[in-house]
Order: structure tokens, then sequence, then C-alpha cells
């Protein structure tokens, strides 16, 4: 089999591309970022998800983004923003999150021979965070191809985002006919530590929304809507 590292933040969008990678014959190697996020409850749904989604290995990673701070999803001082969805770059944004999560991935891959990255990155039914961009990600595979003795030793490296262009409906419809269980799946920026969704933040929203929108039953847990 061909292998891969598979981003999997345990959320519904890196379990369907969990899925997706699977289902193209791939080993996966699953990555987890504990980077010191407010919403820890996801972690564990990782955990499930590659149990359940027939990762070959999986790996959680401790890093410290919380040190820095400058986010509501790193920094108990800033509120999570509940009032629905708004224009420009959201407060959740993770000052360079995404290109750090893609380096370790990038580390990793180079180490367990992998010419394959997959990532759940998507720029439709998303918050606007700068680092989902198709451009962000072609400049990133650039990057990786100049960068690793794989690349330089002639082995390409391909960034995977097989969800960039989806609605979060096609997402959802993609997911469950390969066989995801979205009960495993933690979206909420707030959730419980047992993985109750809050209902009323971003992720939330937009996960709500494209379930109804798939004309899906949601199968969240939510801690104010029911």
């Amino acid at each position: 089999m061909k292998t891969a590292v598979v981003l999997l933040s345990g959320g519904l969008d890196s379990a369907t591309v969990l899925a997706l990678a699977r289902e193209q014959g791939y080993a996966c190697h699953c990555l987890s970022m504990d980077y010191g996020q407010r919403h820890r409850a996801e972690l564990a749904a990782a955990t499930r998800l590659a149990q359940a989604l027939g990762a070959a290995h999986h790996r959680v990673v401790k890093i410290d983004l919380a040190g820095f701070g400058g986010s509501a999803l790193t920094d108990a001082s800033i509120a999570v923003p509940t009032s629905g969805i708004a224009p420009g770059i959201p407060v959740t944004y993770v000052p360079a999150r995404n290109t750090i999560l893609l380096s370790f991935a990038l580390a990793n891959a180079e180490v367990v021979g992998a010419n394959d990255i997959f990532f759940g990155a998507n720029a439709v039914d998303y918050s606007g965070y700068p680092d989902c961009r198709p451009d962000y990600i072609r400049a990133y595979e650039t990057m990786a191809n100049l960068a690793t003795k794989t690349a330089v030793e002639g082995q390409r490296l391909t960034i995977h985002t097989p969800i960039i262009a989806l609605s979060k409906a096609d997402i959802i419809r993609k997911g469950i006919a390969l066989g995801v269980d979205y009960r495993l799946t933690v979206s909420c920026y707030q959730a419980t530590d047992d993985g109750l969704a809050c209902g009323q933040c971003d992720a939330c929203r937009l996960r709500r929304a494209g379930f109804e929108q798939a004309a899906v039953v949601d199968p969240t847990r939510y801690k104010n809507i029911q």
C-alpha cells in the first residue's frame, strides 16, 4: 500500500478526509496536534476516528501555541464568538496554525516514507481563515518540494486537500457514502470535556447547516440545541 500522513483533528472535515485517503488505498499515518486548544474533546474524537476508520498508525504530538495566545481557541481570556458568522478573519483564527501543523506532517512524512499528506482544508463553508485557501496550499507544497531530503532525492511530495472546494453538505454526503460515523466527531470550538457541542459557535453553525442542507439527521450532541 501507498503511505500517507493524514492530519486528523477529530472534526467532521478531517474524518471525511481520512475516509477518502483510505478509499484511495493509502495506509494512513494519522497525526493529531495537542496545541493548547480549548476544545480538547476533539483529541479524544481523533483517537476514536483513527480506530474506526482503519488508520495504520495514530500519533498525538504536543506543542504549545497557547503560549503565544492571540486566538479565542488558545486564550481563555478571548471569548469564542457565538452571535453568528461575521465578515473578515475571526478571533478563532490561530496565528500560523496550519503552517505549523503541515510542517509537523511534513516531518512525519519524511520519517515514515510518505510522499503524500492529506489535509482537511476547506475554502467554501469555513470561517474565513487565510491558511485554508488553495493558493496557500499550492505555495506550501512548492516549499515542501524545495526544503526536504525526500524531494531533493527525487520523490515529489504532494499535499492533498480533497474537500477544499466542497460545501459542508457535500462533505457530509461523501463521508456517509464512505461509512463515516459522524457521531464520533467533535467540531465545536468550546465543546465540553465529554464532547457536548455548544450549538452557537461558528463551527457548530456550519456543521448544523451542513447536515440540514444534506437532508441528513444531525447526530451531534448539542448542549444548547436539542
